[in-house]
Protein backbone atom coordinates (compact mmCIF):
# COMPACT_ATOMS: atom_id res chain seq x y z
CA UNK A 1 0.00 0.00 0.00
CA UNK A 2 0.98 3.27 -1.05
CA UNK A 3 0.72 6.63 1.08
CA UNK A 4 0.50 10.05 -1.02
CA UNK A 5 1.67 13.28 0.86
CA UNK A 6 -1.44 13.61 1.62
CA UNK A 7 -2.22 10.97 3.20
CA UNK A 8 0.62 10.75 5.16
CA UNK A 9 0.40 14.59 6.14
CA UNK A 10 -3.05 13.58 7.29
CA UNK A 11 -1.88 10.78 9.77
CA UNK A 12 0.96 13.32 11.39
CA UNK A 13 -2.36 15.73 11.90
CA UNK A 14 -4.38 12.50 12.90
CA UNK A 15 -2.13 11.72 16.00
CA UNK A 16 -1.69 15.36 16.65
CA UNK A 17 -5.57 15.41 17.45
CA UNK A 18 -5.13 12.14 19.62
CA UNK A 19 -2.03 11.71 21.35
CA UNK A 20 -2.25 14.77 24.23
CA UNK A 21 -1.48 15.22 27.59
CA UNK A 22 -3.32 11.91 28.98
CA UNK A 23 -0.39 9.13 27.08
CA UNK A 24 2.07 11.59 28.02
CA UNK A 25 1.47 11.30 31.21
CA UNK A 26 1.02 7.54 31.42
CA UNK A 27 -1.52 7.69 34.11
CA UNK A 28 -4.52 6.63 31.87
CA UNK A 29 -2.18 3.57 30.68
CA UNK A 30 -1.37 2.47 34.28
CA UNK A 31 -4.78 2.34 35.41
CA UNK A 32 -6.70 1.65 32.47
CA UNK A 33 -4.34 -1.29 31.37
CA UNK A 34 -1.10 -2.04 33.73
CA UNK A 35 -3.15 -2.53 36.34
CA UNK A 36 -4.28 -5.91 35.22
CA UNK A 37 -0.98 -6.99 34.56
CA UNK A 38 0.89 -8.77 31.53
CA UNK A 39 -3.11 -9.34 30.19
CA UNK A 40 -3.20 -5.82 30.12
CA UNK A 41 -0.76 -5.28 27.52
CA UNK A 42 -2.79 -7.32 24.96
CA UNK A 43 -5.31 -4.82 25.75
CA UNK A 44 -3.01 -2.59 24.71
CA UNK A 45 -1.97 -3.91 21.37
CA UNK A 46 -6.35 -4.26 20.60
CA UNK A 47 -6.21 -0.74 21.46
CA UNK A 48 -3.64 -0.28 18.58
CA UNK A 49 -6.11 -1.96 16.49
CA UNK A 50 -9.08 -0.15 17.31
CA UNK A 51 -7.10 2.88 16.48
CA UNK A 52 -6.57 1.80 13.06
CA UNK A 53 -9.79 0.87 12.33
CA UNK A 54 -11.84 3.70 13.65
CA UNK A 55 -8.91 6.30 13.26
CA UNK A 56 -9.50 4.90 9.17
CA UNK A 57 -13.82 5.37 9.64
CA UNK A 58 -13.55 9.10 11.09
CA UNK A 59 -11.39 10.75 8.88
CA UNK A 60 -13.36 8.72 6.59
CA UNK A 61 -16.46 10.39 7.51
CA UNK A 62 -15.43 13.75 7.63
CA UNK A 63 -13.86 13.80 4.34
CA UNK A 64 -17.16 12.29 2.69
CA UNK A 65 -19.74 14.73 4.17
CA UNK A 66 -16.78 17.69 3.58
CA UNK A 67 -17.66 18.69 7.56
CA UNK A 68 -16.80 21.68 9.27
CA UNK A 69 -17.60 20.53 12.92
CA UNK A 70 -19.00 17.57 13.83
CA UNK A 71 -22.59 18.48 13.95
CA UNK A 72 -22.65 18.05 9.97
CA UNK A 73 -21.24 14.57 10.21
CA UNK A 74 -24.01 13.73 13.12
CA UNK A 75 -26.92 15.36 11.58
CA UNK A 76 -25.57 12.94 8.49
CA UNK A 77 -25.51 9.74 10.38
CA UNK A 78 -27.75 10.10 13.27
CA UNK A 79 -31.15 10.50 14.81
CA UNK A 80 -31.96 13.56 16.04
CA UNK A 81 -32.44 11.97 19.43
CA UNK A 82 -29.23 10.59 19.28
CA UNK A 83 -27.44 13.49 17.85
CA UNK A 84 -28.88 15.58 20.62
CA UNK A 85 -26.96 12.83 23.62
CA UNK A 86 -24.23 12.84 21.82
CA UNK A 87 -24.11 16.60 21.44
CA UNK A 88 -24.42 16.46 25.19
CA UNK A 89 -21.99 14.21 26.00
CA UNK A 90 -19.51 16.35 23.79
CA UNK A 91 -19.93 19.09 26.08
CA UNK A 92 -19.67 17.24 29.06
CA UNK A 93 -16.67 15.57 28.17
CA UNK A 94 -14.81 18.59 26.51
CA UNK A 95 -15.32 20.47 30.04
CA UNK A 96 -14.64 17.44 32.49
CA UNK A 97 -11.12 16.46 30.94
CA UNK A 98 -10.22 20.21 30.61
CA UNK A 99 -10.08 20.52 34.64
CA UNK A 100 -8.94 16.78 34.41
CA UNK A 101 -5.85 18.38 32.48
CA UNK A 102 -5.41 21.58 34.69
CA UNK A 103 -4.98 19.24 37.65
CA UNK A 104 -2.35 17.03 35.41
CA UNK A 105 -0.53 20.33 34.76
CA UNK A 106 -0.07 21.01 38.91
CA UNK A 107 0.56 17.47 39.23
CA UNK A 108 3.41 17.80 36.61
CA UNK A 109 4.74 20.82 38.05
CA UNK A 110 5.01 19.64 41.58
CA UNK A 111 6.38 16.10 40.93
CA UNK A 112 9.05 17.88 38.81
CA UNK A 113 9.57 21.82 39.84
CA UNK A 114 8.10 20.74 44.00
CA UNK A 115 5.64 23.75 43.10
CA UNK A 116 2.67 23.56 44.93
CA UNK A 117 -0.26 21.63 42.19
CA UNK A 118 -2.45 24.05 43.45
CA UNK A 119 0.15 26.80 41.79
CA UNK A 120 0.86 25.04 38.52
CA UNK A 121 -2.85 24.24 38.24
CA UNK A 122 -3.81 28.22 38.53
CA UNK A 123 -0.56 28.91 36.52
CA UNK A 124 -2.57 26.73 33.77
CA UNK A 125 -5.69 28.67 33.90
CA UNK A 126 -4.29 31.80 33.98
CA UNK A 127 -2.90 31.06 30.61
CA UNK A 128 -6.20 29.64 28.83
CA UNK A 129 -7.84 33.13 30.08
CA UNK A 130 -4.85 35.13 28.98
CA UNK A 131 -4.46 33.29 25.03
CA UNK A 132 -8.63 33.76 24.85
CA UNK A 133 -7.89 37.17 24.14
CA UNK A 134 -5.02 36.32 21.69
CA UNK A 135 -4.52 35.01 18.28
CA UNK A 136 -5.51 31.10 18.93
CA UNK A 137 -4.25 30.02 15.62
CA UNK A 138 -1.07 31.22 16.15
CA UNK A 139 -0.59 29.69 19.21
CA UNK A 140 -1.58 26.68 18.25
CA UNK A 141 0.45 26.58 15.49
CA UNK A 142 3.47 26.89 17.85
CA UNK A 143 2.12 24.60 20.53
CA UNK A 144 1.86 22.06 17.65
CA UNK A 145 5.29 21.13 17.46
CA UNK A 146 5.31 19.31 20.73
CA UNK A 147 3.42 16.80 19.56
CA UNK A 148 6.27 15.33 17.34
CA UNK A 149 8.50 15.96 20.32
CA UNK A 150 6.66 14.28 22.80
CA UNK A 151 6.23 10.85 20.41
CA UNK A 152 10.50 10.98 20.06
CA UNK A 153 10.97 11.96 23.60
CA UNK A 154 8.57 8.52 24.60
CA UNK A 155 10.30 6.58 21.77
CA UNK A 156 13.30 7.05 23.11
CA UNK A 157 12.89 6.25 26.56
CA UNK A 158 11.27 3.27 25.49
CA UNK A 159 14.68 2.55 23.87
CA UNK A 160 16.03 3.28 26.98
CA UNK A 161 14.37 1.22 29.20
CA UNK A 162 15.11 -1.41 27.44
CA UNK A 163 18.64 -1.39 25.66
CA UNK A 164 20.66 -4.03 26.85
CA UNK A 165 18.01 -4.79 30.16
CA UNK A 166 16.27 -7.73 31.18
CA UNK A 167 13.02 -7.70 33.33
CA UNK A 168 11.14 -10.24 35.61
CA UNK A 169 7.84 -9.63 33.84
CA UNK A 170 6.19 -12.55 36.12
CA UNK A 171 7.66 -10.21 39.29
CA UNK A 172 6.17 -6.95 37.74
CA UNK A 173 2.78 -8.96 37.12
CA UNK A 174 2.23 -9.57 40.92
CA UNK A 175 3.14 -5.93 41.70
CA UNK A 176 0.38 -4.95 39.64
CA UNK A 177 -2.13 -6.93 41.73
CA UNK A 178 -1.44 -4.26 44.36
CA UNK A 179 -3.03 -1.52 41.83
CA UNK A 180 -6.41 -1.00 41.68
CA UNK A 181 -7.86 -0.71 37.89
CA UNK A 182 -10.04 2.02 36.26
CA UNK A 183 -12.48 -0.74 35.29
CA UNK A 184 -13.74 -4.15 36.03
CA UNK A 185 -11.86 -5.86 33.18
CA UNK A 186 -9.25 -5.57 30.12
CA UNK A 187 -12.28 -5.85 27.97
CA UNK A 188 -14.30 -3.78 29.18
CA UNK A 189 -11.28 -0.79 29.63
CA UNK A 190 -10.03 -1.59 26.06
CA UNK A 191 -13.50 -0.43 24.87
CA UNK A 192 -13.97 2.44 27.65
CA UNK A 193 -10.68 3.83 27.01
CA UNK A 194 -10.62 3.92 23.31
CA UNK A 195 -14.79 5.63 23.84
CA UNK A 196 -13.26 8.38 26.01
CA UNK A 197 -10.41 8.71 23.28
CA UNK A 198 -12.54 9.35 20.86
CA UNK A 199 -15.35 11.33 22.62
CA UNK A 200 -12.59 13.77 22.98
CA UNK A 201 -10.77 13.92 19.44
CA UNK A 202 -13.77 13.11 17.35
CA UNK A 203 -14.51 16.61 17.08
CA UNK A 204 -10.80 18.19 15.62
CA UNK A 205 -10.80 14.71 13.56
CA UNK A 206 -14.06 15.39 11.38
CA UNK A 207 -12.56 18.44 10.63
CA UNK A 208 -9.29 17.34 9.45
CA UNK A 209 -11.17 15.30 7.32
CA UNK A 210 -13.47 17.09 5.78
CA UNK A 211 -10.19 19.23 5.16
CA UNK A 212 -9.43 16.33 2.64
CA UNK A 213 -10.75 16.15 -0.74
CA UNK A 214 -9.43 12.61 -1.81
CA UNK A 215 -11.43 10.14 0.35
CA UNK A 216 -9.04 7.66 -0.53
CA UNK A 217 -6.42 9.77 1.15
CA UNK A 218 -8.20 10.20 3.76
CA UNK A 219 -9.07 6.63 4.86
CA UNK A 220 -4.83 5.88 4.25
CA UNK A 221 -4.61 8.81 6.44
CA UNK A 222 -6.97 7.82 9.13
CA UNK A 223 -5.13 4.37 8.97
CA UNK A 224 -1.78 5.26 9.13
CA UNK A 225 -2.23 8.13 11.82
CA UNK A 226 -4.46 5.21 14.14
CA UNK A 227 -1.70 2.48 13.36
CA UNK A 228 1.40 5.38 14.80
CA UNK A 229 -0.98 6.02 17.81
CA UNK A 230 -1.00 2.12 18.18
CA UNK A 231 3.11 2.41 17.97
CA UNK A 232 3.24 4.97 20.71
CA UNK A 233 1.01 3.77 23.28
CA UNK A 234 2.13 0.22 22.99
CA UNK A 235 5.99 1.54 23.47
CA UNK A 236 4.87 4.08 26.13
CA UNK A 237 2.97 1.08 28.18
CA UNK A 238 5.63 -1.80 27.70
CA UNK A 239 8.29 0.49 29.67
CA UNK A 240 5.90 1.80 32.08
CA UNK A 241 5.18 -2.01 32.69
CA UNK A 242 8.77 -2.42 32.53
CA UNK A 243 9.00 -0.07 35.64
CA UNK A 244 5.75 -0.63 37.77
CA UNK A 245 7.22 -1.02 41.12
CA UNK A 246 9.03 2.40 40.68
CA UNK A 247 6.02 4.43 39.07
CA UNK A 248 2.42 2.73 40.19
CA UNK A 249 1.92 5.10 43.08
CA UNK A 250 3.08 8.77 41.31
CA UNK A 251 0.96 11.36 39.38
CA UNK A 252 2.97 11.40 36.39
CA UNK A 253 4.70 8.03 35.77
CA UNK A 254 6.31 8.85 32.65
CA UNK A 255 8.02 11.59 33.91
CA UNK A 256 9.59 8.98 37.22
CA UNK A 257 10.57 7.02 33.84
CA UNK A 258 12.39 9.92 32.27
CA UNK A 259 14.14 10.88 35.02
CA UNK A 260 15.81 7.52 35.17
CA UNK A 261 17.51 8.98 31.76
CA UNK A 262 18.81 12.44 32.49
CA UNK A 263 17.73 15.31 35.11
CA UNK A 264 17.77 17.42 32.10
CA UNK A 265 15.81 15.07 29.76
CA UNK A 266 13.03 15.24 32.37
CA UNK A 267 12.92 19.01 32.82
CA UNK A 268 12.49 19.32 29.07
CA UNK A 269 9.60 16.53 29.26
CA UNK A 270 8.22 18.10 31.87
CA UNK A 271 7.83 21.28 30.10
CA UNK A 272 6.44 19.65 27.04
CA UNK A 273 4.00 17.91 28.73
CA UNK A 274 3.28 20.96 30.67
CA UNK A 275 2.51 23.05 27.04
CA UNK A 276 0.46 19.72 25.75
CA UNK A 277 -1.08 19.70 29.02
CA UNK A 278 -2.20 23.45 28.43
CA UNK A 279 -2.81 22.94 24.27
CA UNK A 280 -5.27 20.22 25.40
CA UNK A 281 -7.38 22.05 28.13
CA UNK A 282 -7.21 25.32 26.16
CA UNK A 283 -8.96 22.81 22.79
CA UNK A 284 -11.60 21.53 25.30
CA UNK A 285 -13.04 24.39 26.90
CA UNK A 286 -12.72 27.14 23.49
CA UNK A 287 -14.62 24.06 22.02
CA UNK A 288 -17.15 24.01 24.95
CA UNK A 289 -16.84 28.20 24.87
CA UNK A 290 -17.46 28.31 21.31
CA UNK A 291 -20.56 25.99 21.73
CA UNK A 292 -22.92 28.06 23.64
CA UNK A 293 -21.49 31.42 21.84
CA UNK A 294 -21.24 30.40 18.36
CA UNK A 295 -19.58 33.40 16.67
CA UNK A 296 -19.57 35.97 19.31
CA UNK A 297 -16.56 36.34 20.06
CA UNK A 298 -17.34 38.46 23.55
CA UNK A 299 -19.57 36.24 24.63
CA UNK A 300 -17.28 33.17 24.02
CA UNK A 301 -14.15 34.93 26.12
CA UNK A 302 -16.84 35.49 28.75
CA UNK A 303 -18.19 31.72 28.83
CA UNK A 304 -14.69 30.89 29.00
CA UNK A 305 -13.02 32.76 31.67
CA UNK A 306 -16.59 31.60 33.66
CA UNK A 307 -15.29 27.79 32.71
CA UNK A 308 -11.33 28.16 33.88
CA UNK A 309 -12.54 29.67 37.17
CA UNK A 310 -15.05 26.54 37.51
CA UNK A 311 -12.39 24.11 36.18
CA UNK A 312 -9.85 25.35 38.65
CA UNK A 313 -12.29 24.29 41.21
CA UNK A 314 -12.83 21.14 40.14
CA UNK A 315 -8.82 20.63 39.44
CA UNK A 316 -8.29 20.34 43.18
CA UNK A 317 -9.73 16.46 43.35
CA UNK A 318 -6.69 15.31 42.79
CA UNK A 319 -4.89 14.20 38.70
CA UNK A 320 -5.15 10.57 39.56
CA UNK A 321 -8.40 10.75 41.50
CA UNK A 322 -10.04 12.53 38.48
CA UNK A 323 -8.63 9.88 36.25
CA UNK A 324 -9.93 7.07 38.15
CA UNK A 325 -13.49 8.44 38.68
CA UNK A 326 -14.23 10.89 35.64
CA UNK A 327 -12.11 9.17 32.68
CA UNK A 328 -14.51 5.85 32.65
CA UNK A 329 -17.97 7.56 33.49
CA UNK A 330 -16.76 9.87 30.05
CA UNK A 331 -15.70 6.43 28.28
CA UNK A 332 -19.23 4.97 28.66
CA UNK A 333 -20.82 8.31 27.23
CA UNK A 334 -18.60 7.65 24.17
CA UNK A 335 -19.51 4.03 23.68
CA UNK A 336 -23.20 5.13 22.64
CA UNK A 337 -20.82 7.43 20.05
CA UNK A 338 -18.37 4.52 18.66
CA UNK A 339 -21.73 2.53 18.12
CA UNK A 340 -22.91 5.13 16.01
CA UNK A 341 -19.89 5.53 13.84
CA UNK A 342 -19.38 1.71 13.19
CA UNK A 343 -22.95 1.49 12.15
CA UNK A 344 -22.70 4.37 10.35
CA UNK A 345 -19.29 3.22 8.01
CA UNK A 346 -21.01 -0.15 7.22
CA UNK A 347 -24.23 1.78 5.85
CA UNK A 348 -22.69 4.26 3.78
CA UNK A 349 -20.18 2.72 2.54
CA UNK A 350 -21.49 2.11 -0.97
CA UNK A 351 -21.79 5.36 -0.79
CA UNK A 352 -18.60 6.79 0.18
CA UNK A 353 -17.20 4.40 -2.87
CA UNK A 354 -19.20 6.16 -4.89
CA UNK A 355 -18.28 9.46 -3.87
CA UNK A 356 -14.93 8.45 -4.04
CA UNK A 357 -14.85 8.08 -7.83
CA UNK A 358 -17.45 10.60 -8.48
CA UNK A 359 -14.48 12.94 -7.04
CA UNK A 360 -11.96 11.51 -9.18
CA UNK A 361 -14.09 11.85 -12.26
CA UNK A 362 -14.22 16.01 -11.53
CA UNK A 363 -10.80 16.18 -10.49
CA UNK A 364 -9.98 14.40 -14.27
CA UNK A 365 -12.30 16.32 -16.07
CA UNK A 366 -10.40 19.80 -14.68
CA UNK A 367 -6.84 18.18 -15.95
CA UNK A 368 -8.71 18.18 -19.59
CA UNK A 369 -8.37 22.34 -19.34
CA UNK A 370 -4.70 22.14 -18.64
CA UNK A 371 -3.73 19.07 -20.99
CA UNK A 372 -2.78 20.04 -24.17
CA UNK A 373 -3.16 17.10 -25.88
CA UNK A 374 -6.88 17.43 -24.50
CA UNK A 375 -9.85 19.39 -25.04
CA UNK A 376 -12.36 20.98 -22.37
CA UNK A 377 -15.33 21.92 -23.81
CA UNK A 378 -19.04 22.93 -22.79
CA UNK A 379 -19.74 19.64 -22.42
CA UNK A 380 -17.17 18.64 -19.94
CA UNK A 381 -17.76 21.86 -17.99
CA UNK A 382 -21.69 20.79 -17.58
CA UNK A 383 -20.86 17.21 -16.64
CA UNK A 384 -18.21 18.47 -13.87
CA UNK A 385 -21.21 21.07 -12.40
CA UNK A 386 -23.75 18.24 -12.33
CA UNK A 387 -21.14 15.89 -11.20
CA UNK A 388 -20.81 18.60 -8.11
CA UNK A 389 -24.43 18.36 -7.55
CA UNK A 390 -24.56 14.93 -7.25
CA UNK A 391 -22.05 15.08 -4.60
CA UNK A 392 -23.16 14.51 -0.59
CA UNK A 393 -21.14 17.43 0.39
CA UNK A 394 -21.84 21.28 -0.32
CA UNK A 395 -21.96 21.39 -4.01
CA UNK A 396 -19.86 24.89 -3.61
CA UNK A 397 -17.24 23.86 -1.32
CA UNK A 398 -16.27 20.47 -2.80
CA UNK A 399 -16.36 22.27 -6.40
CA UNK A 400 -13.83 24.84 -4.84
CA UNK A 401 -11.59 22.46 -3.30
CA UNK A 402 -11.68 20.35 -5.96
CA UNK A 403 -9.88 23.36 -8.53
CA UNK A 404 -7.59 23.77 -5.76
CA UNK A 405 -6.78 20.20 -5.96
CA UNK A 406 -6.19 19.91 -9.53
CA UNK A 407 -4.47 23.07 -9.41
CA UNK A 408 -1.53 21.98 -7.49
CA UNK A 409 -1.28 18.86 -9.29
CA UNK A 410 -1.14 20.46 -12.52
CA UNK A 411 1.77 22.39 -11.34
CA UNK A 412 3.64 19.95 -9.59
CA UNK A 413 2.99 17.28 -12.21
CA UNK A 414 4.67 16.70 -15.58
CA UNK A 415 2.65 13.93 -17.78
CA UNK A 416 -1.56 14.40 -16.23
CA UNK A 417 -2.41 11.52 -17.84
CA UNK A 418 -0.18 9.31 -16.17
CA UNK A 419 -0.95 11.30 -13.38
CA UNK A 420 -4.42 9.93 -13.67
CA UNK A 421 -3.95 6.43 -14.83
CA UNK A 422 -1.84 5.95 -11.72
CA UNK A 423 -3.83 7.93 -9.18
CA UNK A 424 -7.08 8.34 -10.49
CA UNK A 425 -8.22 5.27 -11.56
CA UNK A 426 -12.13 4.76 -12.45
CA UNK A 427 -11.88 0.86 -12.21
CA UNK A 428 -13.50 0.00 -9.07
CA UNK A 429 -11.85 -3.15 -8.37
CA UNK A 430 -8.62 -1.26 -8.25
CA UNK A 431 -9.29 0.24 -4.78
CA UNK A 432 -6.51 2.93 -4.61
CA UNK A 433 -6.61 6.43 -3.62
Amino acid sequence: MSFSKESVSVAMAYVGVLVGAGLSSGQDLLQYFLSFGEIGLVGVVVLGLLNIVFGCIIVTLGSHYQSNNHQEVLEQIAHPVIQRIIDIALVVSCFAVGFVMVAGAGANLQQQFGLPSWLGALLCSVLIAVIAFMDFDKITRVLGVFTPIIVVMILVATGYTFWGKSYDFTLLDEVSRTMRPAMPNVYLAVINYFALCVMNGVSMAFVLGGSVVRIGDAEKGGALGGAIIGVIVGSASLALFANLDKVKDVEIPMLTLVNQIHPVFAVIYAVVIFALIFNTAFSLYYATARRFAGSNVSKMRKILIGIVALGYVCSFGGFSQLVAWMYPLLGYMGILLLVVLAVAWVQERENIIREKFLRRKMIRLLFRKYDEDMEFQAEHKRLFHKLGEMSVADTKQLTRDIKSYAKEIVENTEDLQEYARENLSLAVDKGGK
